[in-house]
């Protein structure tokens, strides 16, 4: 538990900004009743640590609690900058616009966007706060790095306010292709905003170049393959920078020896079977978990899988509760899997173990240790950070990966087994492959994915963007 307290260097001004829709930290709750913050999970977080403590740094974000403004405070050693969200707020710039606009259009249209005036409106005034409490903290010629959907209007704002500043903006869903694009009607302002940054960085070069032709077709700027000239001779540069994990950190973590044994109590609370298929996803229609489940279900009615020797645990971290969508989908996936292990199960011994909860890193360590085959079929996804997470736990080099070739991932590794999730049958085909990959197959495929995730990992993601902001 990290201790944090506001203090008047807190106001201090900062030379590197990161701004996110989020701190990276979360409020707990101590035994006394006192409030304390916990570094949040994740990747971004510990790779720019060092870089804001090097840089005296400042995280410009909301807290997670509608309807409170605190000062800034430090936590760990990082200067932490809340920005407030009313309900009003949350509920249409983030649930609405965020999350019903922009996420499905983003998303090829899994699911249908809507366009509401209202959830624009609000996602502008809530840009233009995050943009004014970062003008405020960056120093003179600062480098200010924004990430994300969320905040795609803040680095022309920041321009407009703040032309002495660096700005970077690294997208970490898809960007869509121009025809899907083109349906948002503020797309231009979208594009004015992006085109704030000095780098705009994307997760596939697909991406970069839907966004360079948007910038030459709807903005009529001058474009350079990768480079877009602005009428002022100023210029964005527009990249792919594949995001990592820290693949050293799980994989010290997955040879510790309490994952170890929890890894190895998994696979006996689960009767020890033959196989273990793993799925880990936030619970979101772009997952794929209904197709998934799906193929699953016809692969123990068929026989082509026996429920006593291969089962598939499926881990879905709740998410946007609130949002109807979101609740929708759970009710189909709890009858769906409710179903078919009425059909198939037996007592005490489900074909799928379902677990609708969000999990410590220890514990998502010794799943992946605990796995046999993982799963990974998102619909659309921009990276999909869990299948390297997989690959970085299997430092014996067996196991096997069924990944979408809608996913980010699927482009760096190669050796998975690449499915169309939208292909029941072939999926179905592809997990049954994964079950009986021989050994020194699976060790062929998992060992070059190893080194790609260990020579690209998170620090090298991050010098590599701010390398070329810089």
């Amino acid at each position: 538990m990290t201790q944090s307290r506001s203090v008047p260097s807190a106001r201090r001004r900062a030379s590197f900004v990161v701004v996110a829709n989020r701190l990276p930290v979360d409020r707990i709750i101590r035994d006394d009743g006192t409030a304390d913050w916990r570094t949040a999970p994740g990747g971004l977080v510990s790779a720019l640590a060092p870089v804001m403590r090097k840089n005296k740094g400042a995280w410009v974000g909301w807290h997670g609690a509608a309807d409170e403004e605190l000062e800034p405070f430090v936590d760990s050693g990082l200067q932490l900058v809340p920005v407030p969200l009313s309900q009003a707020d949350v509920a249409e710039y983030y649930e609405g616009f965020s999350n019903g606009t922009l996420w499905p259009l983003y998303h090829d249209v899994v699911e249908f966007p809507e366009y509401h005036r209202e959830w624009w409106d609000a996602y502008q005034r809530v840009n233009r706060r995050f943009a004014e409490r970062t003008a405020q903290v960056a120093k003179r010629g600062a480098t200010v790095w924004v990430q994300d959907y969320q905040l795609q209007l803040v680095p022309q704002m920041l321009r407009e306010a703040r032309p002495d500043l660096t700005i970077g903006f690294f997208l970490h869903i898809p960007f869509p292709p121009v025809e899907l694009f083109q349906q948002l009607p503020w797309r231009s302002s979208v594009l004015r905003g992006l085109l704030g940054a000095d780098v705009v960085g994307f997760q596939l070069p697909g991406g970069a170049q839907n966004f360079v032709r948007l910038a030459r077709q709807r903005m009529k700027l001058e474009t350079h393959r990768d480079r877009v000239v602005h009428p002022d001779g100023r210029v964005t540069v527009a990249k792919a920078y594949p995001i990592s994990i820290d693949a050293h950190g799980f994989a010290e973590l997955a040879a510790s020896e309490p994952v170890v044994e929890r890894a190895a109590e998994i696979r006996r609370d689960l009767e020890s079977p033959r196989t273990v298929f793993l799925g880990v996803d936030r619970l979101d229609y772009t997952k794929g978990l209904k197709q998934r489940i799906r193929a699953f279900g016809e692969l123990f009615t068929s026989g082509q899988l026996n429920p006593d020797e291969a089962v598939f645990v499926q881990v879905a971290t709740p998410s946007r509760e609130r949002v109807d969508q979101y609740r929708r989908l759970r009710d189909e996936i709890d009858r769906l899997v409710g179903r078919i292990n009425g059909d198939i199960g037996r007592l005490g011994r489900p074909a799928i173990t379902y677990l609708h909860n969000s999990y410590p890193r220890e514990e998502m360590a010794a799943l992946y240790k605990a796995a046999d085959v993982m799963v990974v079929t998102p619909l659309r996804d921009g990276m999909n950070l869990v299948a390297k997470e997989y690959i970085a736990c299997r430092s014996d080099n067996t196991g096997a990966l069924v990944l979408s070739e809608f996913a980010g991932a699927a482009k760096e590794l190669k050796q998975a087994i690449l499915v169309n999730p939208y292909d029941i049958n072939g999926m179905k085909e592809a997990l049954i492959t994964a079950d009986q990959l021989p050994r020194n197959e699976q060790t062929r495929r998992i060992r070059p994915m190893r080194k790609q995730v260990f020579d690209h990992d998170i620090d090298r993601w991050a010098d590599r963007f701010l390398g070329d902001l810089g």
